[in-house]
């Protein structure tokens, strides 16, 4: 089924009638900017159409203002526990951060990025998982995944 509503990440539409596109994960340290941008760029010759990089450290977050301007893709950062790496990401220029509302430090955080994003004019990818829910979440999707 594809999606109606339409995204973009960087210049790559997502979504509304769009071509699936091809997205990648950087495996370098994303504060090696150099071995990042060859990763990048081997993914794109390839065939990849958007990237994104983990950014599990502030000397990451410093790294990407460079990746993105050096990258042929537009770049998501991939946030993981700490809400001030997305918004160090955001204001590096990334086009879109990946984060998990259960793992990001709570509700306030979560608007705080989700605020930034939106002024940034950027998208976000929201996901969770059942290792990052609190443990009465957890019990209830196993008995209701929708009400969970």
């Amino acid at each position: 089924m594809a999606s109606e509503r339409g995204i973009r990440v960087g210049n790559v539409p997502i979504g509304g009638g769009a071509p699936v596109v091809l997205q990648s994960m950087t495996l370098t340290p994303t504060r090696d900017v150099q071995a990042t941008i060859a990763q990048i760029a081997a993914l794109a010759d390839a065939g990849c159409e958007v990237v994104r990089c983990a950014v599990p450290k502030t000397e990451d977050a410093e790294a990407l203002r460079m990746i993105v301007r050096l990258s042929p893709l537009p770049v998501i950062a991939d946030i993981h526990f700490n809400a001030s790496l997305a918004l160090k990401a955001i204001d590096a220029g990334v086009a879109a951060v990946r984060i998990n509302p259960g793992n990001i430090g709570g509700t306030e955080r979560v608007v705080e990025v989700v605020t930034a994003a939106k002024a940034a004019g950027i998208s976000m990818r929201i996901g969770a998982n059942s290792g990052s829910l609190p443990k009465h979440l957890d019990e209830l999707a196993q008995h209701d995944q929708a009400e969970a």
